[in-house]
């Protein structure tokens, strides 16, 4: 029953980090090419989206440890399923975590406006290009995905 619930809310809430992430990488590159100010609602736009994927990275954690699909045994490596979810799917958005993370980080460095926006979307966009890589479509064949 809660990995049922978590695995719910885990498939869900990856259409609400999508939605931001594309919300602050559009956001960003228009800000970015027109010269625009850096606002508090542009940090607060970046930091949503970042907070959005930490809070899919918890869902995540839990399902990791309580889910079928992630196996510590000698065939997991020759098994796609197992491999993906054991290892692939981890790996690739922890990375994708990381790399917003950094994004957001650095950009609130800059020194100029433009440059925070531009920084917020390079590593935005690199870090949903991961996202969307990892996540297990249906359309994935032998990853048992889903749409929701």
């Amino acid at each position: 029953m809660l990995y049922t619930i978590i695995q719910h809310a885990h498939s869900g809430w990856r259409w609400v980090v999508l939605i931001l992430l594309v919300w602050a990488i559009v956001s960003a590159f228009g800000k970015w090419r027109s010269g625009a100010s850096f606002t508090e609602a542009d940090r607060k736009r970046a930091f949503f989206a970042m907070t959005a994927t930490h809070l899919q990275l918890l869902f995540g954690l839990v399902l990791y440890f309580i889910s079928p699909y992630v196996k510590f045994a000698d065939d997991t490596m020759k098994d796609p399923l197992l491999r993906f979810y054991t290892v692939e799917h981890i790996f690739i958005m922890a990375l994708a975590i990381f790399v917003i993370s950094g994004g957001y980080r650095r950009s609130l460095g800059r020194a100029t406006d433009t440059a925070k926006f531009k920084t917020q979307f390079y590593y935005f966009l690199i870090g949903l290009l991961l996202i969307l890589a990892g996540i297990p479509w249906p359309f994935r064949e032998g990853l048992s995905g889903a749409w929701f």
